[in-house]
């Protein structure tokens, strides 16, 4: 099976992977007994658990950021802490297929209807979870959670980080219910 117009098909697979781009999911979850009003500090329980060094810096000045403009002051020592940060991120593959036909509806041609071809699109997504403990009883607390297809370009995959992190924090503190 062949494509008869490959550009077509290539257009077609762009505006898939673009649509696929924009997908970014955000979500939180936390303690609805819970009184945020009380967290005054916070420190890392160990660096974010990311492989890449630069990536691992970027989520924890992110992350950083964001609490220190809800008025949370970053302590050194995690024993100082009314909160504890950590965070995790991972990779994974997906793949996207795509069919593409090159007869129309009630267009016979010698031999049959046509040809269709499928492409496979194969891309990574990266999620980063980002959890609060409340360091007096250990327990999790608040939970941020972040997907989006990760970029070949790294310029691309800060600014989708920064926006996602900002997303995640946006109605931080909750209020108590």
């Amino acid at each position: 099976m062949q494509i008869r117009n490959p550009l077509v098909g290539l257009i077609l697979s762009v505006l898939m992977m673009t649509l696929v781009a924009f997908a970014r999911d955000v979500s939180t979850d936390y303690d609805h007994k819970v009184d945020f009003s009380r967290y005054r500090t916070f420190a890392w329980m160990h660096p974010p658990m990311i492989t890449d060094p630069l990536m691992r810096q970027r989520v924890e000045d992110a992350v950083n950021a964001q609490l220190r403009e809800k008025a949370l002051v970053l302590v050194n020592d995690i024993h100082e802490a009314d909160l504890g940060v950590m965070a995790n991120g991972a990779t994974t593959e997906r793949h996207t297929l795509h069919t593409f036909y090159d007869g129309f509806p009630g267009e016979w041609r010698w031999g049959g209807w046509g040809t269709a071809t499928t492409v496979v699109d194969t891309y990574q997504v990266g999620t980063l979870v980002v959890d609060l403990f409340d360091m007096s009883d250990k327990r999790v607390v608040w939970r941020g959670v972040a997907t989006d297809t990760v970029s070949d370009k790294p310029e691309k995959n800060s600014k989708k980080l920064q926006d996602a992190v900002e997303k995640m924090f946006k109605h931080f503190p909750p209020k108590l219910t």
